[in-house]
């Protein structure tokens, strides 16, 4: 069962079903990072932690075509945490928002026996880039390099050391791509749950179903939180978005063209 998808589907508004929700001109995000369900602490720093945690949440805003302007940030904080640590992960936090000119305006803090981390982010667009758009031959691809994350997840429940700049660790966001690219896009999501699912999410949302053009392995189809971009454009304008990811340094790959079916990919819940 698809506990997250069954909880969604019990809410009745007209706002969910993309990366934010946009309201009366703005566009509200939030995501959790939670100990022991997306990282352990003997894997990242407090530094690392942070960075992540609020990449994770800018990432929602640039998906859609926004500009990220505040974030608030609720914490719940373990005993285990000593004040250097904490000045460290408050640090991070600050300063990834800054690289993004975010600016953290408030939030909470709780006691908790694990380090959680749930973040509001406020953005605004001229032009939100929505999931629902989608029409048949009509172009599926993403950008970068799929199955680092995963593969690194992999080495980190072994026991075993990743790179300092691992994607697992520091997401890369396609701000610029997005932003450039984005009068030709008909579509777009980021992918945090794998190109599988996610994938799924978008042709759900269409009522469309999909062709493959190229063979995914299920080491970069499952790999989650990639955090690159999931996009649909139209066939005409293959050679303005290539031209974009060219200028840009996007890598993108075409993978799917969009039909009348009811095809899905298979796939897992990252959830539960």
């Amino acid at each position: 069962m698809d506990k997250e998808g069954f909880l969604i589907d019990q809410l009745n508004s007209e706002y969910i079903g993309d990366d934010g929700a946009v309201v009366e001109g703005s566009i509200y995000s939030m995501d959790a990072f939670h100990e022991d369900v997306h990282f352990k602490r003997e894997w990242m720093t407090s530094a690392q932690i942070g960075k992540k945690a609020m990449l994770i949440n800018l990432s929602d805003a640039i998906a859609m075509n926004a500009i990220p302007l505040y974030a608030l940030v609720s914490i719940s904080l373990p005993i285990y945490m000593n004040e250097k640590e904490i000045t460290e992960l408050i640090q991070s936090l600050e300063a990834t928002a800054g690289e993004y000119a975010c600016k953290i305006i408030g939030g909470d803090t709780v006691g908790g026996d694990k380090l959680h981390l749930s973040i509001t982010i406020i953005s605004k667009s001229d032009d939100p880039l929505l999931r629902k758009g989608l029409q048949v031959n009509d172009l599926l691809a993403y950008t970068g390099h799929l199955g680092e994350s995963k593969r690194d997840l992999d080495q980190l429940m072994q026991g075993k050391k990743i790179a300092e700049d691992s994607r697992f660790f520091e997401p890369t966001l396609r701000q610029e791509f997005i932003s450039q690219s984005r009068e030709y896009l008909r579509v777009g999501m980021d992918i945090s749950d794998g190109l599988y699912c996610d994938t799924n999410k978008l042709l759900d949302s269409n009522h469309l179903g999909f062709e493959s053009l190229i063979d995914i392995s299920d080491e970069m189809g499952m790999s989650g939180e990639e955090y690159e971009m999931l996009i649909g454009f139209a066939p005409e304008v293959l050679g303005q978005v290539m031209k974009i990811a060219k200028e840009t340094d996007t890598a993108l790959t075409i993978y799917a063209k969009v039909v009348k079916s009811e095809r899905r990919f298979i796939c897992a819940s990252h959830h539960f």
